[in-house]
């Protein structure tokens, strides 16, 4: 048999899955990362764990698979996005903690930049809004605002990267700095059209060039794990941010197919091909995972809260003692009683970019109870995805293609049944759930076997693809579309000044 082991560093946990040929999971170890909260709207991750947790489980899930090193062809990553790291090149230590995608403290140096007129233009080049989402303006933050920091990146002493370069310096033993298109393409520096870094922006943002990674296409030999680590060298020869992963892994490889994803946040991404498409409808365009130098896209929505609000209730309202119980608690009402959850704890994403929106709960009366809340919580990620899928049809719609017919997902919260059929009562259209729902690895293992030869190509991954479950509208769109203008109206009270 041949193996591929991919390494999923993820917002809350960082883990390791090994897949056969077939796609099929050997065996998969996880462990919860650490997050950090110095002060309202600021996330934080330790690098030092980031590196520690994901080797750990990299040597725990050889060990559960019976597999040694020498039996994996290729290494695989995929990474949360546009969490920042910037480090010593000489020392491999960070120089501050990694600034996480939900972190908003740059939100100042964006509206400045909006205030100067440059939103369409960094749209243009990048796809993406201006927003503190991205890795341009924390970069910029840590350069500002970290002693000597800027110094040294002029003098050339430092490096940037996201997760995934992170993770490839030290598992190269510092020998490669390198990102592929789809995280470069999440940094607000890069020219998607041209696929490299960009002078004026770099020159916009005040960044040196100096500190970048170099850039490859998503399959590709990145370079070579160090033998000291898992007991034998292996290429690394796939790379790709956690939603572009997904995409690819759900074989959605023909333009017009969509998949979201339900973890920490909740990510929504149709696949355009090689069209680059302006959204009317709040969402982004963003390079998709490429096997070669040809760009491809694909239209985003992210909802920066999803399955983030079961943590809240099981960390925050002690609601429950463990992720696993918040359906039992949803399912003991027949429905939320009125009550709705917006939950903002780090502002609204797509469609709404809303920044400095806060969570809420609205239409509480005297029979509120916990299950009520833990219901509308749920229901929340259900409601957030649907405003995404409804704009990202319009923008189809709009290009000439024909609306969305299904939804394929995966994720955490993907295997909550209840969730699962009321996100199909709001769409309307199926949503299926496939055989293997851990599609963001699987994706990165995919891009490492294509470029090492286990696969022939994207036409044997998708005889792969399997659905597990169909999920078919029940609701009356009438009914779905009272739902609906409830939610709009709750994200307006978030949104009220």
């Amino acid at each position: 048999m041949t193996y591929l082991l991919a390494l999923d560093q993820g917002t809350s946990s960082s883990r390791s899955i090994v897949f056969d040929a077939r796609g099929q999971v050997v065996a998969s170890a996880q462990q919860e990362l650490p997050q950090i909260y110095p002060q309202p709207g600021w996330v934080e991750h330790d690098p030092l764990l980031i590196w520690s947790t994901q080797l750990a489980t990299a040597r725990e899930v050889l060990a559960k698979a019976g597999l040694a090193a020498r039996d994996i062809r290729a290494i695989g990553i995929t990474n949360q996005r546009e969490t920042t790291v910037l480090w010593n090149r000489k020392t491999g230590q960070p120089v501050h903690h990694a600034i996480v995608w939900q972190d908003r403290r740059s939100e100042p140096l964006c509206a400045d930049l909006r205030a100067q007129g440059k939103a369409e233009f960094v749209r243009e080049r990048t796809g993406l809004l201006i927003d503190a989402y991205f890795s341009a303006t924390k970069l910029r933050w840590l350069l500002d605002n970290v002693p000597g920091a800027r110094a040294q990146a002029e003098a050339g002493e430092l490096a940037f990267g996201t997760v995934d370069s992170w993770l490839v310096w030290q598992l190269t033993g510092g020998r490669v700095h390198a990102t592929d298109v789809s995280n470069a393409a999440r940094t607000m520096l890069f020219d998607v059209h041209r696929n490299t870094w960009d002078d004026e922006l770099l020159a916009l943002l005040d960044i040196p060039a100096a500190l970048l990674p170099e850039v490859r296409p998503s399959s590709a030999l990145f370079g070579e794990a160090d033998a000291a680590l898992l007991g034998h060298a292996m290429p690394i020869a796939g790379i790709a941010g956690d939603q572009q992963a997904a995409l690819f892994g759900q074989a959605c490889f023909t333009p017009g197919l969509a998949k979201n994803t339900y973890g920490t946040g909740c990510f929504m991404l149709m696949n355009t091909g090689s069209s680059f498409l302006h959204s009317r409808n709040g969402l982004i365009t963003t390079s998709a995972a490429q096997t070669d130098a040809s760009p491809e896209y694909a239209l985003e929505g992210g909802v920066f809260v999803g399955g983030a609000v079961v943590q809240w209730l099981r960390d925050g309202l002690r609601a429950i003692e463990s992720s696993g119980e918040v359906q039992a608690l949803a399912q003991s009402v027949p429905d939320a009683g009125g009550v709705m959850v917006v939950p903002a704890f780090t502002g609204l994403g797509a469609p709404y970019w809303q920044p400095d929106a806060r969570g809420t709960i609205t239409g509480l009366s005297r029979g509120s109870t916990l299950a009520h809340i833990a219901r509308a919580s749920l229901e929340s990620i259900a409601y957030q995805s649907a405003a995404l899928l409804e704009a990202m049809s319009r923008d189809a719609v709009a290009a000439g293609a024909p609306p969305l017919a299904e939804l394929r997902v995966d994720g955490g919260a993907a295997v909550n049944d209840m969730l699962m059929q009321f996100q199909a009562d709001l769409l309307g259209i199926p949503v299926l759930r496939p055989a293997v729902t851990e599609t963001t690895a699987l994706g990165a293992a995919y891009l490492a076997g294509l470029a090492t030869g286990v696969f022939a190509g994207r036409d044997e991954l998708a005889g792969l693809w399997r659905v597990e479950r169909r999920f078919l509208p029940t609701l009356s769109r009438a009914q779905a579309a009272e739902r609906m203008q409830a939610w709009e109206h709750a994200v307006r009270q978030a949104t009220a000044a």
